[in-house]
């Protein structure tokens, strides 16, 4: 039997950070349940925008805690990486593809949620087809890896740096 579980790679800190957040959710549950309640109690409920309001947060707070209880439920935790030059879960790369120099780009090897969501970094998973292809990647000369639409892609690694939050 096949095991489809996504695992989500997480820093210590990441991980920390996430848990904090689906534990701040919770607790906030008596108060948009108060908030509902006192709606409620203006009347109408068909013309009653606060209530509507209230409700829908409410909605988008329990599945935000749906999202990370399953984020955090396969998350492997891991360290920051210290090396710099190689291309590790944690590590932000710069490079260019198929030998286009004017194609660099700057992305985080790891997953959404990883990164604090104050940077502008692009995201890509170790499972992905260029995760893979560069994981424990140095600096070096290209490697290719087959994209989503089939194309074979070279990428060559310009950088590769510990991520700092």
């Amino acid at each position: 039997m096949a095991n489809d579980t996504q695992v989500y790679w997480l820093t210590q800190d990441s991980f920390d950070r996430l848990t904090a957040e689906k534990e701040a959710l919770i607790a906030n549950r008596p108060v948009i349940a108060a908030e509902i309640n006192e709606r409620r109690e203006e009347g109408d409920l068909k013309e009653n925008a606060g209530y509507h309001a209230a409700r829908e947060q409410q909605g988008q707070e329990e599945a935000r805690i749906r999202q990370l209880d399953d984020l955090l439920a396969t998350a492997q935790v891991g360290e920051t990486p210290t090396e710099t030059g190689v291309a590790l879960v944690g590590s932000v790369v710069r490079a260019y593809y198929n030998g286009d120099e004017d194609t660099k780009e700057t992305f985080l090897v790891g997953t959404r949620g990883e990164g604090s969501g104050k940077d502008d970094l692009e995201i890509y998973s170790p499972e992905s087809p260029l995760g893979k292809a560069i994981l424990g990647a140095k600096i070096s000369g290209p490697r290719e890896h087959t994209a989503p639409n089939g194309t074979t892609v070279s990428v060559t690694i310009v950088t590769a740096e510990p991520y700092q939050s």
